[in-house]
């Protein structure tokens, strides 16, 4: 629901594409030496082809979501093929606790040494409270969290245009 109310405040000119990590089997290197699964092979290409990356999460146990994980180490592989390289991404996070998935971003984060990318340091967008924060038909109804939002769109926007040398 997040990543929803995200692509509604993504700046004029810019266009979308949800990737899709639901399908992906568990991330294996024997599997990967055998066939590389054409799931993983359509999520790595439209990472490659996208200019920068919105990376939507919950926190799960302090941490980002397993699922997340195994989708970067999917896409990853092998690593000198890796459509992470250079990109710049921000990173928006949920919970229902105190700290709105900030230990999801910490963690993001210290992937993307390792992957060489390039997160957005600011504005942070870190929902805390998140049920509170949506209505019962999904929509996304804090203001400052809005707000905040469509900053961290425009400053995407922007840092990526910095990053390729445009900006």
């Amino acid at each position: 629901m997040l990543l929803k109310a995200t692509l509604s405040a993504v700046p004029e000119g810019i266009t979308t594409e949800i990737g899709d990590i639901s399908t992906l089997p568990l991330y294996n290197a024997d599997v990967e030496a055998a066939s590389y699964p054409e799931s993983a092979m359509k999520l790595k290409e439209q990472i490659r082809k996208a200019d920068a990356l919105i990376i939507a999460t919950p926190e799960y146990n302090y941490s980002v979501p397993g699922v997340l994980k195994n989708a970067i180490d999917w896409v990853s592989r092998p690593p000198r093929d890796s459509p992470f390289f250079n990109k710049p991404f921000a990173i928006l996070s949920a919970s229902t606790g105190l700290l709105g998935g900030a230990r999801a971003q910490y963690h993001l984060r210290q992937s993307a040494v390792f992957l060489n990318m390039h997160p957005l340091n600011r504005p942070e967008v870190i929902v805390s409270g998140v049920a509170a924060k949506f209505d019962a038909e999904g929509n996304f109804t804090d203001e400052f969290g809005k707000d905040l939002i469509k900053k961290q769109m425009t400053a995407l926007a922007e840092w990526t245009k910095l990053l390729q040398g445009k900006g």
